[in-house]
């Protein structure tokens, strides 16, 4: 596999991470611009990127790793006292409270219960990208199951709902917050909102390689555009793009529409998550442990109507004991998709992020997370 160029740092003992990345790399059978990298005790410890066009300063579209990163927000609003998560969305939002959504919870929310998973007509992909159009449409809209009674990934607007929380709360934007907040006291590489003068680091997403094999599943598991999948994605709008392509959107990227349009490298995600629980670069955890807890306790895990499978949520963030199972109870964090991945696992104190410029295949992506993630724990294990 020594045709495979593989650029960047790894500490003492984390070679078997270079190799796996490596093989990663290999697999794939094209050109996969990539990016690896983890923290361990609040140091870096992997910091690798691959691919012809990338460099140590490539910026990547996160997806829905940008979640993660609006949910750590919320949770810091929760810290300080001034969100609650057992009080109504209502009583913060109270245009919320229309079609029978005024008893839901906050935790509810951020869990995916709402039943607002997009909007009955659709939206224009300029209406799309504009968070407070979404939850102004989604705040006056009749559920599509009764809120609170199971959780259904709310793909491209959970973030708008919950952003829209924490304005209501504090008066700035997820946006602004994130930047005041967490971006530029770490001075991360991370961006929800891409200023022009970053824009020439950006490496536009690529297409899924479209096998036969691959064109064979995908199209079993196609759903109807007027599905409740359909609707969650938003493919019954005229004009929709691809979920593939969003970051590619230039008001996408200038607005850092907070469900999917983070534009950022993995050394920044892993930062990030690394900081919510450990002294990084001399800074104090983020996060009490009490708030870490409380942010990775499961609230349901059950049939996930959007996605059609078995989903542990919790507040704002997966649950990734139950996906990456040598992970240890309370790990958490939110992947993007096509392959992306931000967690951390506060027990151990590792935070591990992947990015990739070409769109992977859902079936692929945790087996290969779970490769690295596995070749992480043995090398601390050996720390």
């Amino acid at each position: 596999m020594s045709d495979i160029a593989v650029h960047g740092t790894v500490a003492d003992g984390f070679e078997m991470v270079r190799e796996e990345f490596r093989a990663i790399l290999h697999a794939e059978g094209a050109d996969l611009s990539a990016q690896v990298a983890a923290y361990h005790r609040g140091r870096p410890v992997v910091d690798l990127w691959a691919g012809v066009e990338s460099s140590q300063d490539s910026l990547l579209g996160i997806y829905s790793a940008s979640k993660g990163v609006t949910h750590i927000v919320a949770a810091l609003l929760v810290q300080d006292g001034e969100l609650d998560l057992d009080e109504r969305v209502s009583t913060y939002w109270p245009e919320f409270a229309a079609g029978g959504k005024q008893h839901l919870l906050v935790r509810e929310l951020l869990s995916h219960q709402a039943g607002v998973v997009g909007a009955v007509d659709g939206f224009s992909m300029d209406e799309l990208a504009d968070d407070q159009v979404v939850a102004e449409r989604l705040a006056a809209q009749v559920p599509f199951w009764r809120p609170g009674a199971t959780s259904g990934y709310h793909a491209l607007v959970m973030a708008a709902l919950s952003g829209e929380v924490i304005r209501r709360v504090s008066g700035r934007s997820v946006q602004s917050l994130y930047a005041e907040r967490l971006r530029d006291p770490l001075q991360l590489e991370l961006f929800l909102g891409l200023g022009e003068e970053q824009e020439s680091r950006f490496l536009p997403a690529q297409p899924m390689i479209a096998t036969p094999e691959r064109l064979r599943d995908l199209t079993a598991a196609a759903s109807a555009p007027d599905s409740l999948a359909g609707v969650a994605f938003n493919r019954h709008a005229p004009g929709n793009r691809e979920v593939w392509e969003l970051p590619n959107l230039p008001l996408v990227r200038a607005n850092g529409t907070a469900s999917f349009g983070g534009i950022g490298t993995a050394r920044g995600l892993a930062k990030l998550y690394a900081a919510l629980i450990s002294s990084v670069d001399g800074s104090e955890p983020l996060f009490t442990p009490a708030t870490a807890a409380a942010v990775a306790q499961i609230q349901t895990n059950g049939l996930d109507p959007v996605l059609g499978f078995h989903k542990p949520w919790a507040v704002g963030f997966h649950s990734y004991g139950q996906i990456y199972p040598t992970l240890a109870v309370g790990a958490f964090g939110h992947s993007g998709a096509g392959g992306q991945q931000a967690l951390v696992d506060p027990a151990n104190e590792l935070s591990y992020a992947f990015l990739r410029r070409r769109f992977g295949l859902p079936a692929q992506v945790d087996t290969d997370h779970n490769q690295i993630i596995r070749a992480l724990q043995t090398a601390m294990a050996r720390a």
